[in-house]
């Protein structure tokens, strides 16, 4: 679904005209300022007096999930209700799909999450993710559920909890595998406030919720036109060059233990930046690939004066052929025939470099590089707005909860 400038604008000035509601208590403010009471930084200015303590317990009734026999595929097969996993968690509030879902056999076998519960994974690497059930749904037994009584509004717990949960993981230890059980999940101290002050906490910060869910498919949408436009060229014209002809291919023996914190020059790994250093290996332009691991084949195109680690390979274009065209071009090309190894995959440029792409004049790369760069610098704004989004998210939960 395209996103025009109507919807921005509705959502735009929704947020603003919260945004302008929310104010700091002059009251709270001064008895704060003699007395250590237990009220939040910032406030809606009709609201007074302290929040109450409590526990998670008192939101609402706590259910683990579990999952059904999975040695019984009548449960899996064609199914429709959602049953989430961690994986399903910590990409945004609300629980649209997921991964795995069950038939209305494997539903009856599990333990129903009404909607507008929160769910909170409770086990694990990834343990503190959480999302909202946007309808009546089920989870695995990594996941712990909020089911919200009439004495709490849905988003505020919500948020409540995302607050507080790195103060939480100081629950669960130094341990192998981070845990927190149903007992001691729901035992977690909180605090609470009036439900008129609840709801409209929630609201507020729900509008902002869904202007970052808007700024997200604005995003998505970009990268698939990029993308899109990008296979529509290599997929309608005949492959005539190979790689090898128009890239020159070099690696990095730089590894992340000789670069520091601050430098001159930033070096790039598997993930962007991870550091920097005193010289550099790229001048002007590079097209920098992962050669093994997880993301073998994922390339970035960097500019100015930079190098890469080991993990990483240089690309440079030769004489004669337009080195931000061909990054492009390897966005879309398909590697799979090209990795070797069963544990960590890996991809070699000797392999690679004997594909074909189609690659036509310059003054032809000229062109599809000024289309592609300018939706490409429309993306990069998005995503600063999308960073800027997210930080004034964290800095509202800090200072509206205590």
């Amino acid at each position: 679904m395209a996103i025009d400038n109507k919807d921005k604008k509705v959502l735009k000035s929704s947020i603003e005209r919260e945004q302008n509601e929310v104010a700091c208590s002059a009251e709270c403010e001064k008895i704060k300022g003699s007395k250590n009471l237990n009220v939040p930084h910032l406030r809606f200015p009709e609201f007074s007096g302290e929040w109450k303590k409590c526990i998670i317990q008192d939101y609402g009734e706590v259910i683990t999930g579990n999952t059904p026999p999975t040695n019984n595929a009548e449960y899996y097969n064609n199914g429709s209700y959602l049953w989430a996993s961690p994986a399903d968690l910590g990409t945004g509030k609300k629980i649209n799909d997921t991964k795995t879902k069950l038939s209305e056999s494997g539903f009856k076998k599990t333990r129903i999450i009404p909607k507008g519960s929160i769910l909170v994974t409770c086990i694990g690497s990834t343990i503190g993710k959480m999302g909202m059930a946007v309808e009546t749904m089920s989870s695995n037994q990594q996941i712990n559920s909020i089911i919200v009584n009439e004495k709490s509004n849905n988003d505020f717990v919500y948020y409540a909890i995302s607050r507080a949960f790195p103060r939480y993981l100081s629950e669960v230890g130094v341990q192998a595998v981070p845990i927190l059980s149903k007992s001691n999940f729901e035992k977690l101290p909180n605090y609470t406030t009036s439900i008129e002050e609840q709801d409209k906490t929630g609201y507020f910060l729900n509008l902002l919720d869904e202007r970052i869910a808007t700024q997200n498919k604005i995003i998505d949408k970009l990268q698939s036109l990029i993308r899109g436009i990008a296979q529509n060229i290599a997929r309608n014209n005949q492959p005539n060059v190979l790689l090898s002809e128009c890239l020159e291919c070099s690696s990095s023996t730089l590894q992340e233990s000789d670069i520091c914190e601050n430098g001159t020059y930033p070096v790039y790994g598997a993930n962007g930046i991870v550091g920097y250093f005193d010289d550099y290996s790229t001048e002007d332009e590079a097209v920098y690939i992962i050669k093994d691991g997880s993301g073998v084949g994922t390339v970035s195109y960097v500019t100015g004066k930079c190098s890469a680690t080991g993990t990483l390979n240089t690309l440079q274009a030769k004489d004669g052929y337009l080195l931000q065209y061909l990054y492009y071009m390897l966005k879309v090309f398909n590697f799979e025939p090209y990795k070797t190894g069963m544990a960590i995959p890996h991809i070699y440029f000797k392999d690679y470099g004997k594909a074909k792409i189609f690659c036509p004049s310059y003054t032809e790369q000229l062109k599809y590089v000024e289309l592609l760069s300018a939706i490409d610098n429309k993306l990069s704004v998005e995503q600063r707005i999308l960073t800027n989004l997210s930080l004034q998210k964290q800095y509202l939960l800090r200072q509206m909860f205590i």
